[in-house]
């Protein structure tokens, strides 16, 4: 039966992968041809005729090499688009984040920008009058981000402890001017924003969308989806290299990229012994 064996092992002569899997596969593949040779030898069959005719009804040696071929192929290309996507996902995700990022500030600027113009604008000013009022609803209504804002004297607010800290009231006082955004319903992303310059008779006080408040929810779903797809891919390619276990699986889960560097590096360890103790 050396011809079986023979012919089995050079199918799988060119096929990379996981040692074990591929021994399991050749023996159950001997397996079915000893039991095809042994049914044509009792109808009579010489055994070099029996196994010529079972290596012939099991598809021949190159259609059975190109199908082993294609089997193993498939499961590399299945761990490469596993990488890919998750890599993906980590880009993609690092993008958003970035520009949520960039959009908050640029609002917080504009903020801080909307309340030195008004603050500005009421130098030297006892009052707010109509005409500036106007002004105002002019410069902040067509800032989105801006749900409403309150004007109010700095001595209406404005309170000194014993210990020489400053704090502002404004819902013990009555606001000068006041502006309110029609979408200021959006209370589950807001940030109260306090704007007050030295030597000033006024005080700005603002609430405004925190687009910031999106970038946790965004970065934990975008990367668990990365560091589970990452896992996933880690373990098909220790599994392959006959080198997965338990430890290496919870190594992965919880390090992610410095779990598969470690694993590298204790391979690249082992593989330098072992040419040692062959030398």
């Amino acid at each position: 039966m050396k011809k079986i064996e023979a012919f089995v092992d050079e199918l799988y002569h060119s096929v990379g992968g996981n040692k074990k899997e591929i021994d399991e596969l050749k023996a159950e593949m001997k397996n079915h041809l000893l039991e095809a040779v042994h049914e044509l030898k009792s109808e009579g069959k010489s055994e070099q005729e029996a196994i010529d005719i079972a290596i012939e009804r099991f598809g021949g040696e190159k259609e059975i090499r190109s199908i082993v071929g294609q089997l193993f192929k498939a499961q590399k290309v299945f761990a490469k688009r596993v990488l890919y996507i998750a890599l993906s996902f980590f880009v993609l995700t690092s993008i958003v984040c970035g520009i949520l990022w960039a959009i908050d500030e640029r609002d917080m600027n504009e903020n801080l920008a909307t309340a030195g113009t008004i603050i500005a604008m009421l130098e030297d000013k006892e009052a707010i009058s109509e005409d500036m009022k106007e002004e105002f609803n002019t410069l902040v209504q067509d800032q989105n981000q801006i749900l409403n804002i309150q004007v109010y004297k700095m001595a209406d607010v404005k309170r000194v402890s014993e210990s020489g800290s400053v704090s502002y009231h404004t819902k013990e006082a009555t606001p000068a001017y006041q502006y309110e955004n029609a979408v200021s319903d959006q209370n589950w992303r807001l940030i109260d924003l306090g704007y007050a310059l030295n030597d000033t008779e006024w005080y700005v006080q603002m609430e405004s969308n925190e687009i910031f408040a999106f970038i946790p929810f965004v970065s934990f779903i975008g990367f668990a989806v990365y560091a589970t797809l990452f896992t996933i891919w880690a373990i098909i390619n220790a599994y392959h290299h006959k080198r997965l276990n338990i430890g290496w699986i919870i190594t992965f889960a919880f390090l992610n990229v410095v779990g598969y560097l470690i694993y590298q590096m204790v391979g690249a360890k082992s593989k330098k012994l072992e040419s040692v103790e062959l030398n």
